[in-house]
């Protein structure tokens, strides 16, 4: 098994060298540049002319690639443009409000979706087998930016429930500690709720149809012949099989969730890697495009491994060899 994870992550070497390549191209095709209009409307072409030649824009790209690979390899994920502050700093002040949010995020969808999958399952074809599959044609019909909104807007504005934008109120930013939790928790709990809420969907399904089919399989079939009580045998018998396809997708779920939040975290205007990647975006900032799009990427490759890995666990006749 160790073996296999070794030779993966050494496969995932000339995939993150192709990655980088591909993003450092796609970045610097992006029209425009980052100097027009972010220092003056009205400033000197020979101004911008300036800038860009001391930043080295107007090399040859296979230079620029090779001095960014340099300096990536000291640590150096170069300055941003727009913010004027090291890449790998400006990264790392956003990356703590993007975990927590993708984590708690992810708590609550397998919360919501393990107990909703196995109930809809077990009740095929009545009626809250019904209720739970009309929710998931629903939601699964309804673009996230969307659900989002109409979040914001009930639960934000008409009844004032949770706030709607930041990750802390400036009452408890220069407080103690437990009123900082205390408001980054408060933050994160709408936004949690509704990405939960569209993360079900296919878990449930997935879920749901795997239950089914269990339920006529022959080991339950013998566990009933031998008297097993019902509630044991969807507990350690068909629960546990049919969470298979779910763990299949666990490392998909868990690095997606990171890479996804830039719908929620541009809804929300919370502060981290999402909405940096947006503004990045809208203001040509090269390094942190980059930067941005290579970590998304190792974190998919990464989500590829995990995904392995935690089948081998579930399921012991699945082993890495």
């Amino acid at each position: 098994m160790w073996k296999t994870i070794l030779r993966r992550f050494l496969i995932m070497i000339p995939e993150v060298i192709i990655l980088s390549i591909l993003v450092f191209l796609l970045a610097k095709a992006m029209p425009g540049d980052p100097f027009t209009g972010s220092i003056n409307p009205k400033a000197d072409p020979q101004q911008i002319h300036h800038l860009m030649k001391i930043n080295g824009l107007y090399d040859p790209w296979y230079q620029q690639y090779w001095q960014w690979v340099v300096h990536l390899f000291h640590g150096n994920l170069g300055n941003s443009y727009q913010y004027q502050e090291p890449v790998t700093r400006l990264i790392a002040g956003r990356a703590g409000n993007t975990l927590w949010l993708a984590l708690f995020t992810m708590i609550l969808t397998y919360a919501f979706a393990l107990p909703m999958g196995v109930f809809a399952g077990r009740h095929e074809g009545k009626l809250p087998d019904t209720i739970i599959r009309v929710y998931t044609y629903v939601t699964y019909c309804i673009p996230f930016f969307v659900i989002l909104v109409i979040g914001i807007w009930i639960f934000g504005y008409v009844f004032g429930w949770f706030p709607t934008t930041g990750s802390i109120s400036a009452e408890a930013s220069g407080s103690g500690w437990l009123q900082t939790i205390g408001s980054r928790f408060y933050h994160i709990l709408l936004p949690g709720i509704l990405g939960a809420l569209f993360g079900t969907v296919n878990i449930v399904q997935y879920l749901r149809s795997e239950v089914i089919d269990a339920k006529g399989s022959d080991y339950v079939r013998t566990a009933r012949s031998k008297g097993v009580p019902s509630k044991d045998i969807y507990r350690h018998h068909i629960f546990r099989n049919s969470l298979l396809p779910i763990a299949a997708f666990a490392g998909y779920s868990i690095t997606g969730l990171l890479n996804g939040s830039i719908f929620t975290e541009t809804v929300f205007s919370y502060p981290g890697m999402g909405l940096l990647f947006v503004n990045s975006i809208s203001y040509r900032d090269y390094t942190v495009i980059t930067a941005l799009v290579l970590i998304y990427g190792i974190l998919n490759l990464i989500g590829t491994l995990l995904s392995d890995i935690i089948l081998s666990i579930v399921d012991p006749r699945i082993r890495i060899e």
